[in-house]
């Protein structure tokens, strides 16, 4: 299994009541074809406004189906206990890192 076919998607119910889908997955390029992109994402989209709230490139690689697993578990735990804000700023000390290390 690779990111690259499969991301991994979660929907989080936000504190403040609103449903926000977590994708970790590579990034989508039309210019670069599939097989040669590595850059893993994690993205943030409130799916009732249809509105992307942020997304930010990890250092994960498109094999690294685990440490995507454990990025998504942990974005989307804080998120749900408020903990952790829908911005790509709240993201990024756990976009830089590996996840469960």
């Amino acid at each position: 299994m690779s990111l690259r076919g499969q991301p991994l998607e979660q929907d989080v119910t936000l504190p403040d009541g609103r449903v926000v889908a977590v994708r970790v997955g590579v990034a989508e390029d039309s210019y670069i074809p599939r097989r040669e992109l590595d850059t893993v994402t994690i993205e943030l989209w409130d799916e009732s406004r249809g509105e992307h709230l942020a997304g930010i490139a990890t250092v994960l690689s498109a094999d690294d189906v685990d440490g995507a697993r454990a990025l998504l578990r942990e974005a989307v735990s804080g998120l749900g206990d408020g903990s952790l804000e829908p911005t790509a700023g709240a993201l990024e000390p756990l976009a830089d890192s590996v996840p469960g290390t």
